[in-house]
């Protein structure tokens, strides 16, 4: 149920599926729910701007039924895409979503 949406400015850094393998494993282990329920996006070459600048940015958001820690999540994730990108750590939103389980479908029927 863990959901993970990433937008970038970036026109290729984040089109490597290992990358995407490897948000998918860090969500997983980052809010203790099993992989198999976590889902990726990655939209990449977004007109995007930050601070008044075109340089790469990103914007990411976290959604889950429960299981957030924004602090520590949030340092994890920026240090993973910064060092596996051109994109600074500094130039990353994070918008995280606490879901009810009663509000998210999955097989027909829904969480909670």
């Amino acid at each position: 149920m863990p959901f993970i949406q990433i937008n970038t400015s970036s026109k290729s850094v984040l089109e490597d599926n290992l990358l995407q393998k490897e948000i998918s494993k860090i969500v997983a282990d980052l809010t203790g729910k099993p992989e198999s329920y976590v889902m990726t996006m990655i939209q990449s070459n977004s007109k995007m701007t930050f601070a008044g600048s075109d340089e790469p940015c990103c914007f990411i958001k976290l959604k889950s039924i429960g299981s957030l820690n924004p602090s520590l999540m949030s340092k994890s994730l920026c240090e993973l895409i910064a060092s596996k990108t051109n994109i600074k750590a500094n130039r990353i939103y994070i918008e995280f979503i606490d879901i009810k389980a009663t509000h998210w479908g999955y097989n027909s029927s829904t969480f909670g």
